[in-house]
């Protein structure tokens, strides 16, 4: 018997993932879909947690063990917050008029 590794797949939620969202949403008993954006957690390529990058809200299948799977968004959301710049406006310097 040889052992199954699952591929886990950490990646930005895009528009047509909103259904599997609302669905493991009230597989949850969660309120709703976490405002976005969202990162999600894959694992062989079914949905198994969502974290939102706004307000840190959660959801995850209950009938799954999706403690760590929360860790790993937690940790790469983390990971991106510190490669974004602190501002996300652009700086213009004043043209200069040439006579």
């Amino acid at each position: 018997m040889t052992a199954h590794t699952a591929q886990i797949t950490i990646r930005p939620a895009y528009a047509d993932d909103y259904a599997a969202l609302a669905r493991l949403a009230a597989l949850d008993s969660a309120a709703g879909v976490p405002p976005r954006p969202l990162l999600i957690a894959e694992v062989d390529g079914t949905l198994r947690a969502a974290l939102s990058l706004r307000d840190d809200a959660a959801i995850s299948d209950p009938f799954f063990p999706s403690a760590r799977l929360l860790a790993l968004l937690r940790a790469h959301a983390a990971e991106d917050r510190t490669k974004r710049p602190r501002s996300s406006r652009l700086r213009l310097r004043p043209a200069v008029a040439r006579g």
